[in-house]
């Protein structure tokens, strides 16, 4: 297994948030190590993506959306389900990749189909916001042998308020995977 280097963080969003499907998503805490594979993801391109958080500015809130990348935003939703975003391009964009589904590969129990699930499973909660993913407790790295497959695009889940922004195919998982949130 393999972090990955900053670099991989530092580009178009839209294209990490492919390359980060079959990933390995790895969080070490005390007494366990937790392990899944990335199934699905969103792209969240920045300030002008009206669906992003960083649409409103750079608050207390999203600060770390807007960079460097490679870190972790982790936010509350509906005071509570965690999810997690891992913060790409340069800094300043405030854009950032949602994590919605991880396989299990070792140390998970529960569910781990949609973001609040996956946050739970893995122990991913406000206090790893702020995170440097290339760190030795909290990092996505490159499994040892990478798979094929074939990977689907449609919509993100949850935006309609966005206008334009919600019919954009931004939302992308490894077809067929049973742990994607919504075929």
């Amino acid at each position: 297994m393999r972090k990955l280097p900053r670099a991989f963080f530092d580009r178009d969003t839209t294209t990490v948030a492919r390359e980060l499907l079959g990933k390995l998503l790895v969080h070490r805490t005390p007494g366990a190590e937790r392990i899944g594979r990335i199934v699905e993801v969103e792209a969240y391109l920045g300030a002008h993506d009206l669906a992003a958080h960083s649409a409103k500015g750079r608050t207390e809130r999203t600060r770390i959306m807007f960079g460097p990348p490679g870190f972790a935003y982790v936010y509350l939703i509906y005071g509570m389900h965690h999810c997690m975003n891992v913060v790409t391009e340069r800094a300043g964009n405030g854009a950032a990749v949602l994590l919605r589904a991880v396989a299990p590969v070792t140390g998970i129990a529960g569910k781990t189909c949609g973001p609040g699930l996956l946050c739970r499973a893995m122990d991913i909660n406000r206090r790893v916001n702020g995170h440097d993913l290339l760190s030795d407790d909290f990092f996505v790295a490159a499994p040892e042998a990478e798979e094929k497959f074939a990977i689907v695009k449609r919509p993100r889940i949850g935006v309609d308020y966005a206008r334009h922004w919600a019919r954009r195919q931004l939302r992308f998982y490894i077809k067929g995977n049973p742990f994607v949130s919504r075929p």
